[in-house]
This record gives structure tokens, C-alpha cells and sequence, in this order.
């Protein structure tokens, strides 16, 4: 009776034994491509950063980076899955929920033009075929065929944002536009990368102020909604050692500002100046730990060191005999005359301010940037050195205390592309929403902030950029997240 039995459901437990070994291997199989197309995605969505050549960026690494097996299909043998087994698709945006499928409003056409709107990539492994061993024809009615395809699809995307950072956006001086552009056809990422490009003095003139949205030009960025309104609220958050709030790269939204009262004073207590009105008098609002300026205050002191008050701007007597500031460039032929040489008085500054003191040897052959000479100061106990006028680079002590946590000398900003936003036709306003950063970078600040009536501008040295040129500076402010949507 037992043999009659077994005989009976022997073709049974064969086939569902075929059927449980056909889909343990068809679902490794669809595993693997899902893995594969994974991979693929992740690498190319890290190179969607907003700027002009990231989907070349994205298809290199889909072609070189990524390159995964995948085993059971109808080749009977593992296969290498590379970018030419599967399609991909950039995208702008996603729909709002996860169940709705990507429209045409999503998909990035112009992949030239739009690439610096590509957020995510859609990619579809080309279906590969599977044998059953089981008959699928019987479960599947198709008498024609024991197989079928097994294919996986995956969307990544990339974000990019930096936390606790000045609210403060520029407008690239070194954006191309038509492959050329004033600052002598240098792009950004190669200024960041040389020194005797970094150490060209910038004028940086308010965005409002008898200036447009251009090349050099800067203005602010919405502060986190915790903070005051007005000029005065935004002035809080650009004069703090502890900023707060994070911006992201793909739409940072900017904010009307004025360089004159506030946005001045916020600029200038990092120098040790004190603010109108002594609106900044708590410990967050102290100065640099190095706030020689060339400045002094006629009989009450050399603005530093031997004041017995923190002075106001107007109070100090710039570049007087005997005291000198970091000087500006001896010529300025580049960005319509906003853009130095890079060729500075470095040994007239050292001589006034340190006399015989030695510094580098390979400064006599290479001229070093000014936040260079500035950090170098710093380490070798330099700071309270008295120049031949009697300046020293420490704080009055009647100001608040120096902050040495961060270096209050440098201005951190967004770089934006303003000319390629105008044309992209975003009307670039004190309110302007969704804008694509093309890096945040930091400026060295060389001097004060003059007042509206002296042309208010800040100038300053590029030091360091956010990605590829960056000297990897700016990476504790820098949060990038490449992730799987779907």
C-alpha cells in the first residue's frame, strides 16, 4: 500500500522539487541584477553635484566603476553586467509617491543644458532569460517556450549640504560662460587647486548696492526661521562664531540684505571693531585670534592690542605710517578690474610687521597667499609682534575675548552660477527660491568692510571649495547622502 502510494505522489514531489530549485535560482537571479542595477545607480547618482558636466561624470561611472556577475540566466555560465546591459534615464525630480510611475515631467531630455538639474538616474538592467527546469509552459499555458526574462530597475539619487555655514552666496568669479570668462578663462576648481590663483585678492561688491546679479557679486541667504527678521536678524547670523541652519546644493532660496549698518558690523567684529550701536557684545560675536589690519586710533592706541576701548570703525586710521595691513594686489586686470594679479607687497607687509623675524625659505620663490602668511602668524607666536608703528594682531582687550574654535577670518559661502540662472531664466531677486549651487567655498577676509559711502565691498582671497579641486578643507561642514529612492 506504501509503495502504492509513493508511486502515486513520486511525479508530484519531483515537481514541486524542480519548482523549489527553479525559484531559489531564478530568485538569485533577480537578486543579483537588482544588486547590480543598485550598484550602478549609486555610483552615477554621486556624480549628479549640479554642475555643467555631471551626467558626462555619471556615464563614466556607470561605464568604469561598476561592473557586477549575475549568475542562473540562459547562458548557463556567470556574467559580467556592465553598462551596456542596461539603460539608464536622468531625472529631475520624482513623483511625489513612491506608487506613481515617472512621467515625462520628471526626465531630463537636454542632457547638455540640463545637466546641472539632474538629481536622480533611473536604471533598467536589459531583461536576461531564464530556463526552468520545472515546465513553466504548464503553469504559464505559453506551449512555446520553457523560459522567460527576469530584468530589475533602480533609481538613486544625490544631496549635497552644508551645516552651520555663513548665509552668504557669490556669484562664481570664475563662471564660463561661452568657454571663456573675465578671470582670465581660469575655471573655478582650477583657482581652488593653485595658490598663485587662490592669492588674486577678489572684490566682492553686495548684490543691491549699484550691483547686479555677476561674476564676483555677492548677496545672502535665507537664515534658518529661528532668527530675527530684517537686516538685523540676517546681520546676527553673519557675524556669529556659531552659525546655524544647513543649506542644501540643490535649492537654496536668498534673502534681501544691505551691506550698511548691520551687514558692516557683522563683517567687521571678526577684525576686533566693535558694532554700531554695540549690537554684537556677546561672546559668540568675538574676534579672530589675528585682527591686523594696518589700523590705529591717532592718541587712544593702535586700534589693537594697547586701545582702551574695543573701537568703532570710523575711529581707526588705516595703513598710517609704520603700521600695514595685508596689501591688495599691485594690479587688478582681471573681472573688470575686481580681480588682483596675485603679485603683493609680501615683503614690504613683512617688514613693517615683523622686521627681521624669519619665515620660510620658499616664500622668497613662491609668494604664498595672504591666509598663508595670516595662519602661519598664528602658529609661530607672531600675533603680539609690534610692528615698527606699534600695531599688534591681538584683540583689544576691551572687546569680547577671541574665538578660537573656528577661524573667524574666513567668509564661507554658496557659489552660484548667476549668470547661467539668469539665462536658465531664473529672475535672480532678494527672494528667489530653488537655486542649484555649483560648490560653497571660503574666502580669507584680507581687511574691514568699508562703509556704503567707501563702496562697501568685502575683499578677500578664495581658499577652498566643496568637491572635485576642493583641498578637502570644507569636509566637517559638507554633508553629501547618495541614497536608493526606488
Amino acid at each position: 500500500m506504501a509503495l502504492i502510494l509513493v508511486s502515486v505522489m513520486l511525479p508530484a514531489i519531483i515537481g514541486f522539487s524542480l519548482l523549489a530549485i527553479d525559484m531559489s535560482r531564478v530568485n538569485n537571479l533577480q537578486n543579483d541584477l537588482q544588486k547590480d542595477a543598485d550598484a550602478m545607480a549609486l555610483a552615477a547618482a554621486a556624480e549628479l553635484d549640479g554642475r555643467s558636466d555631471s551626467i558626462t561624470r555619471a556615464d563614466r561611472a556607470l561605464s568604469t566603476l561598476v561592473s557586477n556577475s549575475y549568475s542562473f540566466s540562459t547562458a548557463g555560465i556567470p556574467q559580467t553586467l556592465s553598462s551596456a546591459g542596461v539603460t539608464r534615464t536622468y531625472l529631475r525630480s520624482l513623483p511625489a509617491l513612491d506608487s506613481s510611475p515617472i512621467a515625462a515631467a520628471n526626465i531630463i531630455t537636454d542632457e547638455v543644458t540640463d545637466a546641472p538639474n539632474a538629481r536622480f538616474i533611473q536604471v533598467k538592467v536589459t531583461p536576461v532569460g531564464f530556463a526552468a527546469i520545472f515546465p513553466a509552459s504548464y503553469l504559464t499555458g505559453n506551449t512555446a517556450s520553457n523560459g522567460f526574462n527576469v530584468g530589475a530597475v533602480s533609481v538613486a539619487g544625490f544631496t549635497s549640504s552644508v551645516c552651520n555655514y555663513t548665509p552668504v552666496f557669490i556669484c562664481n568669479p570664475f563662471e564660463m560662460v561661452n568657454g571663456t570668462n573675465s578671470a582670465g578663462g581660469v575655471t573655478l576648481e582650477q583657482a581652488a587647486a593653485d595658490p598663485s590663483i587662490r592669492r588674486r585678492l577678489i572684490e566682492l561688491r553686495t548684490v543691491g548696492n549699484n550691483a547686479a546679479y555677476g561674476p564676483g557679486n555677492f548677496g545672502f541667504l535665507a537664515p534658518p526661521n529661528n532668527v530675527g527678521n530684517g537686516a538685523q536678524g540676517l546681520a546676527e547670523t553673519i557675524a556669529t562664531s556659531k552659525p546655524l541652519g544647513c543649506y542644501s546644493a540643490q535649492d537654496v532660496s536668498t534673502k534681501t540684505g544691505q551691506n550698511t549698518g548691520p551687514i558692516q558690523d557683522a563683517f567687521n567684529v571678526r577684525f576686533g571693531i566693535q558694532a554700531n550701536g554695540n549690537a554684537f557684545n556677546t561672546p559668540e560675536y568675538g574676534p579672530a585670534s589675528n585682527v591686523r589690519k594696518g589700523a590705529s586710533t591717532g592718541g587712544n592706541g593702535n586700534g589693537n592690542g594697547n586701545s582702551n576701548q574695543c573701537p568703532q570703525y570710523n575711529q581707526l586710521t588705516f595703513n598710517a605710517t609704520g603700521n600695514m595691513g595685508l596689501p591688495r594686489d599691485a594690479t587688478t586686470p582681471y573681472m573688470g578690474g575686481r580681480m588682483g594679479d596675485g603679485n603683493w607687497n609680501f615683503s614690504g607687509y613683512w617688514s613693517t610687521n615683523f622686521g627681521p623675524t624669519s619665515y620660510p625659505s620658499s616664500w622668497d620663490t613662491s609668494k604664498p597667499t595672504r591666509y598663508q602668511v595670516y595662519k602661519y602668524e598664528i602658529a609661530n607666536g607672531l600675533v603680539g609682534y609690534a610692528s615698527t608703528g606699534g600695531e599688534v594682531g591681538t584683540p583689544p582687550s576691551s572687546c569680547q575675548p577671541p574665538v578660537t574654535s573656528v577661524d573667524r577670518r574666513l567668509l564661507y559661502g554658496a557659489i552660484l552660477n548667476c549668470n547661467a540662472l539668469e539665462a536658465a531664466g531664473n529672475d535672480l531677486n532678494g527672494n528667489s527660491t530653488n537655486l542649484p549651487v555649483e560648490a560653497f567655498a571660503s574666502f580669507f577676509l584680507s581687511e574691514p568692510v568699508a562703509g556704503a559711502s567707501a563702496g562697501g565691498s568685502v575683499f578677500g582671497e578664495l581658499v577652498d571649495i566643496t568637491g572635485r579641486g576642493g583641498q578637502g578643507t570644507l569636509d566637517n561642514f559638507l554633508r553629501d547622502e547618495v541614497q536608493l529612492y526606488r
